[in-house]
């Protein structure tokens, strides 16, 4: 029985979920009306692009929600409680390893070419917006862009790492052992945490 569905953006998570499981690639329109419990015709409504249209909209839909959730504090909160909100975000959203990271699975794929300026966008928005909590916090500024690009290289590696040993503890710990080390690179909260 089809699901009812009123706006497209109800319709944009459930693709989304898909691609997760899928891959671009393996979500055939079958798949993803199967899935979403929508007719090909209803997805057509919706995607009058077709699947490259879908791929866009779920991109924007979890650059939006990292915009929210982790890019605006980064680059407007106090940079510590804005860093250490990152941890705690990043944990939630990748729901301790068990997700993946659907923007860095478009970009190892096949399937990055006609999606690479919103991929590379969502990139480095995240490094750049952690490097600049990291020099509000009083980061040495030739080691901010490091730091960043590590923390963040880090979080998709303990992605990978996890979801290969089938054992999302491992994201955690990385997580745990990445947030660590990025606060003990900085000094101590209230020396450069001015909004």
């Amino acid at each position: 029985m089809a699901r009812l569905v009123h706006e497209k953006a109800d319709v944009v998570p459930m693709v989304g979920e898909v691609f997760r499981e899928f891959g671009y690639e393996g979500a055939s329109f079958s798949r993803i009306a199967e899935r979403t419990g929508l007719g090909k015709g209803s997805l057509y409504h919706f995607f009058p692009g077709g699947k490259e249209e879908m791929g866009r909209e779920v991109l924007a839909h979890v650059d939006g929600w990292f915009a929210r959730e982790i890019f605006m504090p980064l680059e407007r909160g106090a940079p510590h409680v804005a860093i250490e909100d990152m941890w705690r975000a990043v944990e939630a959203y990748f729901r301790s390893g068990r997700r993946i990271c659907l923007v860095g699975a478009f970009a190892l794929d096949e399937t990055r070419e006609p999606f690479a300026a919103e991929i590379k966008a969502y990139f480095s928005r995240w490094i750049g917006a952690l490097r600049g909590a990291l020099l509000r916090a009083g980061a040495d500024k030739a080691k901010a862009r490091i730091l960043a690009e590590t923390a963040v290289g880090g979080i998709q590696g303990a992605l990978v790492l996890a979801r290969a040993l089938d054992n999302p503890a491992v994201f955690s710990r990385q997580i745990e052992a990445l947030r660590r080390q990025l606060k003990a690179s900085l000094p101590a909260a209230g020396e450069g945490d001015a909004a």
